[in-house]
């Protein structure tokens, strides 16, 4: 059991890694396409409310699988970046939802007093709207984390030396399929109490009443 784990143990870090690029690409393109689609003219509206039902649509693995086999090789891009851009797009369409969600929960009147003392359009949603919408998708900000977590593990079919990966090579190795899967289920469940602690605690320290 202990060489299992020994072995697997490396790929624990490409799985923060890649959820970790994943996580912060998609918070970018999540946070414009949410804003494109309240703030936005018709044409930005259209286009963050296409990304965002397309890539819905679409399995991750098949994400992973157009970027890497498709655009990686017209721009050569290693099965880590591939497979953690991937997941990072895929992303950004559901925390687009997120963020949508978040700034409409925000009341319309504060839009129109930053207006009306002056700010711009821009600097209303950096400084007034924004922050306050940001803490109102924590939660589930915080569930998404968790999903992307588990995500990673589908970039083991590019050979992405990952936990799952690590795994498959264990089980292939030593014939022990439970011993080497179990281990990699016992990673996946630390990581993902440990991610859940931390924003539980995040969530708590910046909960506030909208």
């Amino acid at each position: 059991m202990w060489d299992t784990f020994r072995f697997i143990l490396p790929g624990l870090w490409i799985t923060v890694s890649v959820t970790g690029i994943a996580l912060g690409l998609g918070l970018v393109l999540g946070t414009l396409m949410g804003i494109f689609r309240v703030y936005g003219g018709p044409v930005l509206k259209s286009l963050a409310a296409t990304y965002s039902t397309v890539v819905r649509a679409l399995p991750v693995v098949v994400i992973i699988f157009i970027l890497y086999f498709v655009i990686a090789e017209l721009v050569d891009l290693s099965p880590f970046l591939s497979g953690a851009i991937a997941l990072g797009f895929a992303s950004g369409a559901y925390q687009s939802e997120i963020v949508h969600g978040a700034l409409n929960s925000i009341p319309p009147g504060q839009m129109k007093a930053a207006r009306a003392i002056g700010m711009s359009r821009f600097k209303a949603i950096r400084h007034i709207i924004a922050p306050q919408a940001m803490r109102v998708a924590l939660p589930s900000w915080a569930n998404e984390v968790t999903l992307v977590l588990k995500d990673s593990s589908l970039v083991y079919v590019i050979g992405v030396p990952e936990i799952m990966r690590k795994a498959q090579h264990v089980s292939a190795r030593t014939m022990e399929p439970f011993q080497a899967f179990a281990t990699a289920a016992i990673l996946y469940l630390l990581l993902t109490l440990l991610a859940i602690r931390v924003l539980e605690t995040l969530e708590h320290r910046y909960k506030i009443e909208i």
